[in-house]
């Protein structure tokens, strides 16, 4: 459990560190812990609830034609799969690529919020440690999104656009987060709102409802329970509620709160959806996971007290330890799939 650990005090470590960084010395050491993390998530070994699945996919690319393995799998993933089985570079190339794109989206991300260190502590035990390390297609996929809600934040539709589609491609369900574009745009260009339905119907078509019978198999008929599901649920309608109780404090700007009244509205209507479809309604749940980091780090602006404003970050580090030390100790499949954690450079 210490390398977990780790990943959540380096944080930490960095938010309480009491001299101020030069932003030149700030960015270098972000880079070298965003690398180390990449290398924790992507040359992992047996860790993960999905490793046997990943390592069955990367199997079966060996030998087989690129048109076999992308008719198989997300293209994207597939692709990249593809290309280290046929170098023969092993599933850890696979893991490699997929950490990078998380922990660059959480990068980008967190370096935009006014308490970044704090945005990465809260990333730490569910995002990086459950989601990049336990699933790896979606793990990519939301660190897309990250960049891609960066890209909105900023009025850039067509890249947000293109962002989610790449997102879409290491797995189908980020296409659900297109329409965001159409939602928080609504005064752009009418080309642009057009082709944001049009990407969505497209996209939503061929990746998504092409596979509905299956999914809904999976994910409904057949009953399967996510275990935890609805405290992760609850975990993002927590930050929801904060924040549409006071949206224009922490989000001052226009277009920024638009988008994540959206996002806190979605993250809210999981709640009475998990109990029908708990693992469905879960993987969904996700990609709203960002509004944790959003509202935690920018918190502190409900308080002009400054101890009051030390206070509420010091419940938010302790908050985010306990949820770290329940999945450690508590949830059911760590001992097995997380726990102890190894990593191939140990071999080496």
């Amino acid at each position: 459990m210490f390398v977990y650990w780790l990943m959540f005090f380096i944080p930490v470590f960095a938010l309480f560190y009491p001299m101020r960084m030069t932003d030149d010395a700030g960015k270098r050491m972000w880079w070298a812990i965003c690398i180390l993390f990449v290398l924790i998530i992507g040359l992992r070994f047996e860790v993960g609830g999905d490793w046997l699945s990943y390592l069955g996919h990367y199997e079966d690319a060996i030998g087989a034609s690129l048109f076999d393995s992308l008719a198989t799998n997300d293209p994207g993933y597939a692709f990249f799969n593809w290309v280290a089985a046929s170098l023969d570079l092993g599933v850890y190339a696979v893991n490699l690529v997929c950490g990078a794109v998380v922990m660059t989206g959480i990068y980008y991300f967190c370096r935009r919020q006014p308490q970044p260190w704090l945005a990465l502590t809260v990333a730490v035990p569910y995002i990086i440690i459950v989601v990049a390390m336990g699933y790896t297609r979606q793990g990519a996929a939301l660190g897309l999104e990250f960049i891609a809600l960066v890209a909105l934040t900023d009025g850039h539709v067509r890249r947000f656009v293109l962002l989610i589609v790449c997102a879409g491609l290491f797995h189908k369900s980020a296409v659900l987060l297109l329409p965001l574009g159409l939602l928080v745009s609504t005064h752009e260009k009418i080309w642009v709102i057009v082709s944001v339905v049009v990407m969505s119907m497209l996209l939503g078509g061929a990746l998504v409802l092409e596979h509905y019978d299956t999914l809904w198999t999976n994910y409904v008929d057949a009953g399967k329970e996510s275990a935890g599901g609805g405290i992760r649920v609850v975990m993002n309608s927590f930050p929801a509620v904060i924040f549409l109780l006071f949206s224009k404090r922490i989000a001052p700007d226009d277009k920024e709160r638009k988008l994540w009244i959206w996002l806190a509205i979605f993250s809210l209507a999981c709640l009475p959806l998990v109990g029908f479809a708990s693992t469905a309604v879960d993987r969904v749940a996700l990609y709203f996971m960002p509004i944790q980091l959003f509202v935690y780090s920018r918190i502190s602006y409900l308080f002009h007290n400054p101890t009051y404003k030390t206070l509420v970050i010091i419940l938010i580090v302790a908050g985010y330890a306990l949820v770290e030390w329940v999945l450690l100790n508590k949830a059911t499949n760590v001992p097995v799939a997380w726990v102890p954690y190894n990593n191939a450079a140990f071999f080496w």
